[in-house]
């Protein structure tokens, strides 16, 4: 059965991989992004099927994410499935940077990767639950930094332990509804964002983390997001599955 899905930050990388595998099984996708209007129709266009839509918001916004799900819902006709892979990665040591490059960090990386993705889960909650019967789907995108650590990234990291927390949280809240959350928690990936860097000398230091000697791909994670939104998937609810080829074990 098609099912409404909506992709946070879907217009490149993980998130189009994540919007394309959702396709690929016949469902109806909401690319959502921030800007680059064009890059998300364009990953919208390429999608196997029909009824897929592309959705505009800043997720530091509250009232931008609330019309966003909105939107996404009215499109799709319900909602079934939210996946929270939007996120930034601001570089800020915190013996490399200014008080108030400190500051703005902390509030612009929490604001999109935690604040942002609970808002746009207390929005698609309110469409899960509309109907007798209903139940739905959440899948919220981590990191291996919320366990590992980021030292030149420290807010990205504690965004993203956030981030597992809260969908701990509202597994338990969400399961007389018939709402599962659960999380992925991915190591390093080969996206356009990443593949000028594992093209230098330190792209063989992050491959030498896994025993692989390799880093994922994006569709190696949208797998993983897939199985998690899937009937059969029901009791993993409150799972945090590691996505790093055993480069970090806990």
């Amino acid at each position: 059965m098609s099912r409404a899905v909506l992709v946070t930050g879907g217009s490149r990388g993980i998130g189009a991989a994540i919007a394309r595998a959702f396709a690929e099984r016949g469902d109806r996708v909401a690319v959502h992004y921030r800007e680059g209007a064009a890059a998300a129709e364009e990953v919208r266009d390429s999608l196997p099927g029909g009824g897929h839509v592309t959705v505009r918001a800043d997720l530091a916004d509250p009232d931008a994410v609330r019309a966003m799900v909105d939107a996404a819902a009215g499109h799709l006709g319900g909602l079934d499935v939210l996946v929270n892979n939007a996120g930034i990665y601001v570089d800020h040591p915190v013996l490399g940077t200014s008080y108030e490059e400190w500051q703005a960090a902390w509030q612009a990386t929490l604001g999109v990767n935690l604040v942002g993705a609970a808002n746009a889960t207390w929005c698609a909650v309110r469409h899960m639950t509309a109907g007798a019967g209903k139940g739905g789907r959440i899948v919220n995108v981590g990191s291996r930094g919320a366990y590992r650590g980021e030292p030149s990234h420290p807010a990205y990291g504690a965004s993203k332990a956030g981030l597992h927390a809260f969908g701990q949280s509202l597994a338990v809240a969400l399961a007389p509804h018939g709402i599962t959350v659960a999380s992925v928690a991915p190591g390093y990936v080969q996206t356009d964002m990443t593949t000028e860097e594992l093209a230098t000398p330190v792209g063989d230091v992050i491959r030498a983390q896994s025993p692989f000697n390799r880093v994922a791909t994006p569709e190696e994670i949208a797998a993983a997001v897939v199985y998690l939104a899937s009937p059969e998937a029901a009791w993993s609810s409150g799972a945090v599955l590691d996505l790093n080829g055993a480069s970090y074990l806990r």
